[in-house]
C-alpha cells in the first residue's frame, strides 16, 4: 500500500448504511497469522500478507456472529481466514494456493491453532482446510470432491469467501472490489461500509509505522467508538 492509493480508496467508499449494532473493539479477536507462515517475506507484507489475514479473521468474526455460528464452527472460520494466502507465491496469477495452503494447515494444524489460541476440533480442523482449498475457486469449479465436502460444511466456505471478498476494497481498482451477488450468504448492510473502513484506517496505521496488529486494533477502535 501506498499513501496515493490509499487516499484514493479512502475518498471512494461503498454507499453508507445504518451503522454496525453496538460492538465493543475488545470484543473482537485480531488474530495476526505468523510471518513464517508465508511462503516469502515479500508474501507476507504483501497484498495477500499478514495484514490481509488478520483484517479476514475480524470480517469472519462479524460474520459468524451475524450467522449465528457456534464458537467452535467460529474458531475454525477464525483459523482458515488467518491462514487462507498464506501459501501463495504470487499476488497475481496463483491458482493452486488455496490447496496448497490446505495441504500446509493439514500438516501444521496443532502448531497453527496454539499460535492463534484458537480450539478447533480435529473434525472441524478437516472442514476448514476444505474451505480454505476452495476460497479462491468459483464454485462451478470445485471438483467432485470438493463439492461433497462443500456440502458437509458448506457455512465454513461461504463465510470465508464472504469475508475475504470484503477485503478486496483494499485493491486500486472500483471493479476489483466486492460484488455481493457473487456470494452466498447475505451480508449485513452495514458490514461493507465498515469493511471499507477497516481498510483506511489500518493501513494507514501501517503508513505511519505501526505493526501489523496494533494498526487493525487501532481501525477497530476508530470504528467502534
Amino acid at each position: 500500500m501506498d499513501a496515493p492509493t490509499l487516499d484514493w480508496i479512502a475518498k471512494n467508499p461503498p454507499p453508507p448504511a445504518a451503522g454496525p449494532p453496538d460492538l465493543v473493539a475488545d470484543g473482537i479477536p485480531v488474530l495476526a497469522p505468523d510471518p513464517a507462515w508465508f511462503t516469502s517475506q515479500d508474501q507476507a507484507e504483501g497484498l495477500h500478507g499478514i495484514s490481509h489475514g488478520a483484517r479476514i479473521c475480524v470480517l469472519a468474526v462479524l460474520l459468524a456472529r451475524a450467522h449465528q455460528l457456534d464458537e467452535p464452527h467460529t474458531a475454525a472460520l477464525c483459523t482458515a481466514a488467518a491462514v487462507h494466502d498464506c501459501r501463495r507465491h504470487d499476488d497475481r496469477a496463483d491458482p493452486e494456493h488455496g490447496q496448497r495452503g490446505a495441504d500446509w494447515f493439514t500438516d501444521h494444524a496443532e502448531s497453527v491453532l496454539a499460535a492463534l489460541g484458537q480450539d478447533v476440533p480435529p473434525a472441524l480442523r478437516a472442514e476448514a482446510a476444505s474451505a480454505i482449498a476452495v476460497h479462491n475457486l468459483p464454485y462451478d469449479a470445485f471438483d467432485t470432491a470438493q463439492r461433497a465436502a462443500y456440502r458437509r460444511a458448506p457455512h465454513l466456505t461461504d463465510l470465508l469467501k464472504a469475508a475475504d471478498c470484503l477485503d478486496r476494497y483494499r485493491l486500486p481498482l472500483a471493479r476489483w472490489w466486492p460484488i455481493l451477488t457473487h456470494l452466498r450468504v447475505a451480508i449485513p448492510g452495514w458490514l461493507p461500509p465498515f469493511a471499507h473502513g477497516l481498510v483506511v484506517y489500518s493501513e494507514r496505521a501501517r503508513l505511519d509505522g505501526a505493526g501489523h496488529h496494533d494498526a487493525l486494533t487501532h481501525a477497530l477502535t476508530t470504528l467502534t467508538r
